[in-house]
Parts: C-alpha cells; sequence; structure tokens
C-alpha cells in the first residue's frame, strides 16, 4: 500500500507573528517578491479577502515588495498611482525593470526606453524604492556597452533622487572591474542568497539590497530560527554600516563605515512560505517576543 507523505506544518498566522501596522526598523526593509500568487490565499491572506485588497494588506504587514511584474511589462501611470495609494505611509516598492531593456543586444540604444519606464514608475512618488536591473545568466555582457549602459540611468526623476541595483548574472562579468563600476555610478549590488545564481555581497553603495531564496517548505517560517536570527544580525550589521564577512566576497575593497538602509526580500523557493519568513524576521528587528511553536492558522485566527 502507497504511504500518504505527511502535509507540511502550517505557516505561522499573520496576526501571531505581528500587529497589522507593520513599523518598520530605521534604515532597514523586508518584504516579498510580488503580492498575487493563489497559495497565499488563506493562509498568508485572511480567507474571503478580495483579491482586489491583498496589496493593502500586504503592505500592512511587511515594510516593502519588489515589483515583479514590470520585468514582463512596465503598467500605465495610473496603476502606478493606484498602488501607491492603496500602501501606508513609509512604505516602500522596489520594482525590477523590463527585460526587453536588460536584453537589448545593443544596451547604450536604450535610452528612450529607460527614460519611458523611469517616467512612468516614478508616479509611486515617495514610495519608489531601488530600481533593479537584471542581467540574466547566459548572456555574455560587453563591458563598453555596459558602461555606456549605466551613464542613461539618471540619478533623478524630477526632483527625487533614484536608486539603481544591478542585479548581474553572468558569472564571468562579475569582478573587482564590475564593482568599481557600481562604485563610481555610487549603484548598488544585488546579493543573492542561492546556489543557482551568483552570490556575494561586496558593497558599493549608501544601501544594501538583499534577495534571500532559500526558504524550504519543512520550515513554518521558511527558515530555522537561527537561520532567521543571523539575518536579523547582518542586516542590523549592515545598516550600521559595516559588512559581514562572513558572506562571500568578490575583492577586498573596504566599503565606507557609514550607516545604510537595507532592503531584505525574500524571493522565489519556497515561495508560499515567504511572508511569514518576511514577518518573522521583521519580528526579530523589532525585538519581539516570538510566537510559540504551536501554529495555529491565519483562517483559525481571523474567526476569533
Amino acid at each position: 500500500m502507497a504511504r500518504t507523505r505527511p502535509a507540511p506544518p502550517a505557516p505561522p498566522a499573520a496576526t501571531e507573528l505581528l500587529a497589522a501596522n507593520a513599523s518598520t526598523p530605521p534604515g532597514i526593509r523586508v518584504g516579498i517578491g510580488g503580492w498575487v500568487y493563489p497559495p497565499w490565499r488563506g493562509t498568508f491572506y485572511p480567507p474571503g479577502l478580495a483579491q482586489r485588497l491583498e496589496l493593502e494588506y500586504a503592505s500592512s504587514h511587511l515594510s516593502a515588495i519588489e515589483i515583479n511584474g514590470t520585468y514582463y511589462r512596465t503598467q500605465p501611470p495610473a496603476t502606478y498611482a493606484k498602488w501607491r495609494d492603496a500602501t501606508p505611509e513609509g512604505f516602500v516598492f522596489s520594482a525590477k525593470a523590463p527585460r526587453r531593456i536588460t536584453q537589448a543586444r545593443r544596451l547604450a540604444g536604450t535610452g528612450a526606453q529607460v527614460e519611458d519606464f523611469i517616467g512612468g514608475i516614478a508616479t509611486l512618488g515617495d514610495k519608489l524604492g531601488p530600481l533593479v536591473w537584471q542581467f540574466d545568466a547566459g548572456r555574455r555582457l560587453d563591458g563598453e556597452d555596459f558602461a555606456a549602459f549605466l551613464d542613461l540611468l539618471p540619478k533623478k526623476a524630477g526632483s527625487r533622487p533614484l536608486r539603481h541595483v544591478l542585479d548581474v548574472r553572468d558569472e564571468a562579468f562579475i569582478t573587482p572591474d564590475l564593482l568599481a563600476l557600481a562604485r563610481s555610478h555610487g549603484m548598488g549590488t544585488v546579493f543573492s542568497e542561492s546556489e543557482r545564481y551568483p552570490s556575494f555581497a561586496d558593497i558599493t553603495s549608501d544601501f544594501v539590497y538583499a534577495r534571500l531564496m532559500a526558504s524550504r517548505s519543512s520550515e513554518p517560517c521558511g527558515y530555522p530560527a537561527a537561520e532567521l536570527d543571523a539575518w536579523a544580525r547582518r542586516a542590523r550589521i549592515w545598516q550600521a554600516g559595516g559588512d559581514p564577512q562572513e558572506l562571500p566576497h568578490v575583492d577586498t575593497t573596504p566599503a565606507p563605515k557609514q550607516p545604510r538602509e537595507v532592503f531584505v526580500f525574500f524571493i522565489a523557493a519556497a515561495k508560499e512560505r515567504n511572508p511569514a519568513a518576511a514577518m518573522a524576521l521583521l519580528q526579530r528587528l523589532r525585538g519581539e517576543p516570538r510566537p510559540s511553536p504551536a501554529h495555529g492558522d491565519l483562517a483559525a485566527v481571523q474567526r476569533r
């Protein structure tokens, strides 16, 4: 007779992890990739919550969201305005730039497309965080073309400063020269906690951008408690101007000792666990008591 595999443990209820107002530890923002994902309904999102209210709910429990949909197609300014107005004061979106730009044969010739993308997404106003420029593995980058492309990226949208972060996945291109180029432009580089993508934690700007991509279905909070404790410690070190040396680095150039804004996103892997992971990390950063190991499901909590 076939053996039935036990179901993975239920994720912690959102209301067990933190209150509905996710106040952010100063200088550190924690979130997830996107907000529309059916397995979050009835686990992260309360049963019966209208889909149009999911962004409002997610942004009240997290302090940032990385918009992934912009990688595939841009949105009209009215949509960005709607997202802006649905989220609380102090909340921040980061966004992946369109692949039609980063996959262009000649990056230096995409100036009009860059202008169009930034002109629209700038509608997010004070809620616009870093823009992620992802260059996928398998694409060989040309140094001169890449440098010319970085010259195209504006430092401001109107009077608002812009922050750019480079997610380069061509192993051969990740060298001290790339880091020096990013530093010369004040651009960040993505730290990916991933076995699939290059992972390096060199600091190149006045902010740190980490994409944690190792959540596990077997863990109710995506990560074991000790690993979440370690990420809380690293986030605090980054924010205070330090550089966790246990993480992989490309070169030995010391980062200036200065406070930094830190963005930590739980992305991909066991995606169904990522909201719980983000909330558990926020809880640690805020120094709040942790819930007991016996987690009820969100549906039960919402009915109380």
